[in-house]
């Protein structure tokens, strides 16, 4: 068997991320998939400060990213549903707190790439198969791949989404849910700026949310109703233009030139555990949530960053003192995001009306939400 410190299971950005700031510290990396996940996928991301804080650390950014992504200067929180008691708009502004944007929209087609290169040049060993199975043991743990390698290492982090197979292999269960909608995935072009504004309308089905990229073209995430999604991704480009205007109520100008349009059902999904068994979770592996708020991708990237944090100096970094106290600490991180961003995404979905009521004090907690992660932002990597 081929022995190293640490297996990560994974390449999508959070397990890449988590590989590479491992290797950046001296330790011995093995990356185990078979391809760079979500290098291809029409979607971008909005990166926060804490993220773009750990591709600093990595010599990631700002860099040749910086020309290729997009400030994102203001969030618009907009209560878009029509219903009898509407919420106030809510304006997050990041000067506020001196800070120019409170991100940067990222394509994922541009973010996988740079940072499995990145991995490459730190070192991290790269096994092309997905793992099959884990078998832990007292002082480390074995992985079995597709391949039918059989690697050994002192931990394993499992980034390989919310089917991880290393998950299930160690015995670590999830609660999971369902919620009546889907989200599409796509991009388009505009005729009039955005200004770096990032929008969520909240919308009867769900968030419609336009993020800016470089020059007139924004992203954007649609849920919606999955009988009403799958006749939108039936339309042709210019019946979906026409669709994205009347969403935004032309705020953007006219809409054109759509990019390719991806399907998502929306579920949740929590870890009754978030580290056991020599396995540490990360990213979908260990939670999932609606996209609202943009918090998805941020809190997977700060798994990977407390995952490093706490592995530094440590022997055997997968002693059970060091995953319980990971477990603790991304669980009081992850757990009130999650319940927040949940009650907020029912509240749109619910025809009650003290839910239509109390929408006003959903968007507020959404807007508080957004400013704990600014008020972290002024902390260091370790500071969480």
């Amino acid at each position: 068997m081929n022995e190293t410190s640490v297996i990560v299971v994974g390449a999508g950005p959070a397990g890449l991320a988590a590989a590479c700031l491992l290797a950046q510290d001296g330790r011995r990396v093995r990356l185990v998939a078979r391809e760079p996940g979500d290098a291809g996928a029409p979607r971008t991301v909005a990166l926060m400060t804490p993220s773009l804080r750990i591709l600093e650390s990595l010599g990631l950014w700002p860099g040749d990213l910086r020309a290729r992504t997009q400030p994102l200067r203001k969030l618009r929180l907009v209560d878009d549903t029509g219903t009898s008691f509407p919420a106030p708009d809510v304006t997050f502004d990041p000067a506020e707190l001196g800070e120019e944007a409170f991100g940067w929209n990222f394509p994922l087609s541009l973010l996988v790439p740079t940072l499995h290169a990145r991995a490459l040049a730190l070192g991290v060993e790269m096994t092309a198969a997905d793992a099959a199975g884990a078998e832990p043991r007292s002082d480390g743990i074995v992985i079995t791949t597709t391949a039918g390698e059989r690697l050994a290492a002192q931990v394993a982090i499992a980034a390989d989404g919310r089917n991880s197979v290393l998950r299930e292999a160690v015995g670590i269960r999830t609660n999971r849910w369902s919620y009546e909608q889907a989200a599409i995935a796509t991009s388009f072009a505009h005729t009039g700026p955005h200004g770096g504004v990032s929008t969520e309308y909240h919308k009867q089905a769900g968030p419609f949310t336009t993020v800016p990229m470089p020059g007139n073209r924004s992203s954007l995430v649609w849920m919606e109703r999955p009988e009403r999604a799958a006749e939108l991704m039936a339309l042709p480009d210019r019946a979906f233009a026409a669709e994205i205007q009347i969403g935004t109520h032309g705020e953007l100008g006219r809409v054109s030139d759509i990019g390719p349009r991806r399907l998502f059902p929306m579920q949740g999904l929590l870890a009754r555990d978030f580290a056991r068994n020599r396995v540490i979770l990360v990213g979908e592996a260990a939670h999932v949530v609606p996209p609202i708020g943009a918090q998805g991708l941020n809190l997977s990237l700060r798994d990977a960053a407390a995952t490093a944090a706490l592995m530094a100096g440590e022997d055997d970094p997968g002693n059970p003192a060091l995953l319980a106290s990971y477990d603790a600490r991304r669980r009081r991180d992850v757990q009130p995001r999650q319940q927040v961003i949940d009650l907020m995404n029912r509240s749109l979905l619910s025809g009650f009306l003290p839910l239509e009521a109390g929408r006003s004090a959903g968007i507020a907690l959404l807007a508080g939400l957004l400013l704990l992660v600014a008020w972290w932002n002024h902390g260091s990597l370790q500071g969480f």
